[in-house]
């Protein structure tokens, strides 16, 4: 074995140390220096200026979760759509095609989505 070749072993190895511990050092820094004081008025939750009454573990109609899927999808949609219009010239009436495709399913998951009602608030 190469040093090369090894070398380019420590340096993945290395990056993935590296990836495991930028994002654990802060939890751990946070933990250590984060001052240690609850109280009942610092344990209650908080929102929008308003203190909170009743149950916080209400049942929301499944609607409310379908339409926020539906609006992700088209929201990736975009990540998609966007990078295919500024290289369309380049790439060629393949892409062309494969971007219709593209659409055409998605434009099918609308209509499906807009025949269950998923769309409609009630």
């Amino acid at each position: 074995m190469n040093s090369e070749y090894a070398s380019q072993y420590a340096f993945v190895g290395l990056f993935a140390l590296v990836a495991i511990i930028f994002p654990i050092l802060p939890l751990v820094l946070a933990k250590l220096v984060a001052p240690k004081k609850p109280s009942r008025i610092k344990q209650a939750a908080y929102e929008c200026g308003i203190e909170s009454t009743g149950d916080p573990w209400i049942q929301f109609r499944v609607q409310y979760y379908l339409y926020a899927l539906v609006f992700v999808i088209f929201d990736v949609e975009v990540l998609f759509v966007y990078p295919w219009a500024v290289q369309f010239r380049a790439l060629g009436p393949a892409a062309l095609v494969e971007m219709a495709i593209f659409l055409g399913i998605l434009g099918v998951g609308l209509a499906y989505a807009w025949l269950k009602g998923v769309l409609e608030w009630r």
